[in-house]
């Protein structure tokens, strides 16, 4: 079969497109019959671009996938208008009840959940260890772009919830753990993970491994539906109100289709299915529309493999938008309201206690300090305050979540038009995220 040349909407830059091309050039040379599609968010990932879309015939790539397994969309229509409701109200219980950030568990303890068998069936031995972690954290959001939001359909006032998040801490280390296998070293085992334009590691799907990578994929899925669901029906519970539409999808994941009479696996890292007909939720910035769309047939959809954005897609780099910081520990005093603090390097008294405060002789406490070392591009104040004129509701959030660090929505879904057809427009009146203070670590 002839070779298809790689397919781009709208002007992905350079390096996007050569970071594709790399994962291209890679899976052929293992004898793939490869296509490949950048939507119009496409940006810069870890090895494979967000926005990319690999099919392949005999081969998957886990870091072509992603860490956040599974990552999706999920927006659900209410029986309620956005007036019926107190927004800033409804937005405080939404951050008091729900646990956003890294690393973080469910307040409100899940025991039984079909997912929670599937876990413990993984073919996977290090999978199965997972379970506990998993256990705790679901129905929790993670950090970075991750969210809950709050709209107001703009035709008829119809009050919509939207989140965004995938499989937490079950989906990276699910990742991770194939990459340490592929190494010979155990699941939980690390192993150094390559530079950022490395291509990505591609398990054969003729190996149990690969086998075992699908299997393991599959149940990040079954998990990151299942904490979406929980988050929405938990703001559903919140509302007093009840689901009237229901719009799912993952955008980090890997399916088997067929494309030109060929069946692949398809890989779509931070895009989403738009087969004809299929509906998603793409959410945009905290200051511009999300919208419902459903895919339609055309040959320029059959050109994408049916895929179109997932979001707005990052033009700025978090370091770029929000700043350098430097982290360091410190001895910090434990009352409130006084700012003595001494080096992490003093040392505790002779009976082994912390040392006291040298302001108020309070006891003292390990604390993580950070300071800025080199000031960011975004004037986080100016936008909180354009967001709150906008009749936003903010919680949490910062400057690399600024809307000027995106693209804007309208004009990557104008670059696939033909192949998708908006049906809702939502405006945000509500957005929930991970505070500024929380670190995403991970490149994706």
């Amino acid at each position: 079969m002839s070779r298809i040349e790689t397919v781009a909407f709208g002007s992905p830059d350079d390096r996007t497109r050569q970071q594709l091309e790399t994962c291209r050039g890679a899976a052929e040379s293992l004898g793939e019959n490869v296509r490949a599609v950048l939507c119009a968010d496409a940006h810069v990932g870890y090895s494979m671009p967000i926005g990319g879309v690999l099919a392949l015939t005999k081969h998957v790539a886990p870091a072509g996938i992603g860490f956040d397994v599974a990552c999706g969309n999920c927006a659900v229509r209410t029986n309620l208008l956005a007036s019926d409701i107190d927004t800033p109200k409804v937005m405080d219980e939404i951050w008091r009840v729900i646990s956003f950030g890294m690393g973080r568990n469910n307040d409100e303890r899940i025991d039984d959940h079909p997912v929670f068998d599937a876990i413990l069936q993984s073919p996977v031995a290090g999978q199965r260890k997972l379970f506990q972690s998993a256990r705790n954290q679901l129905g929790t959001v993670g950090a970075g772009n991750h969210y809950i939001d709050l709209f107001e359909d703009r035709v008829d006032g119809g009050l919509w919830v939207g989140v965004h998040f995938g499989s937490r801490g079950l989906g990276h280390k699910t990742c991770t753990g194939f990459l340490s296998l592929a190494a010979g070293k155990a699941f939980d085992e690390h192993t150094a993970e390559g530079g950022m334009n490395d291509a990505p590691l591609f398990l054969s799907l003729d190996t149990p491994l690969g086998q075992d990578y699908l299997a393991a994929m599959t149940i990040a899925g079954q998990y990151a539906y299942a904490g979406r669901d929980w988050v929405v029906n938990r703001v559903l519970k919140i509302l007093g109100a009840e689901q009237t539409d229901y719009i799912h999808n993952h955008h980090n994941f890997a399916w088997q289709e067929t494309h030109g009479g060929e069946t692949y696996w398809v890989i779509r890292k931070g895009a989403t299915p738009a087969f004809p007909g299929q509906r998603g939720f793409i959410g945009g910035t905290m200051g511009d529309d999300a919208v419902i769309v459903h895919g339609v047939e055309s040959e320029a959809s059959a050109l994408a493999l049916y895929s179109t954005v997932h979001g707005a897609g990052r033009t700025m780099s978090r370091t770029q938008a929000a700043g350098k910081t430097k982290r360091s520990t410190v001895w910090n005093c434990g009352q409130r309201d006084c700012v003595g603090d001494l080096p992490v390097s003093t040392p505790r008294a002779a009976d082994g206690s912390n040392p006291k405060c040298p302001i108020c002789q309070s006891k003292m406490h390990k604390h993580q300090k950070k300071e800025q070392v080199r000031k960011g591009c975004v004037d986080w104040p100016s936008w909180q305050t354009k967001l709150r004129a906008q009749g936003v509701e903010l919680r949490g959030a910062g400057a690399d979540e600024a809307p000027e660090c995106y693209k804007r929505l309208d004009a990557v879904l104008a670059a696939h038009v033909g192949t998708i057809v908006v049906e809702h427009a939502l405006r945000p009146i509500g957005v929930a995220m991970a505070g500024a203070d929380v670190e995403d670590p991970f490149r994706d």
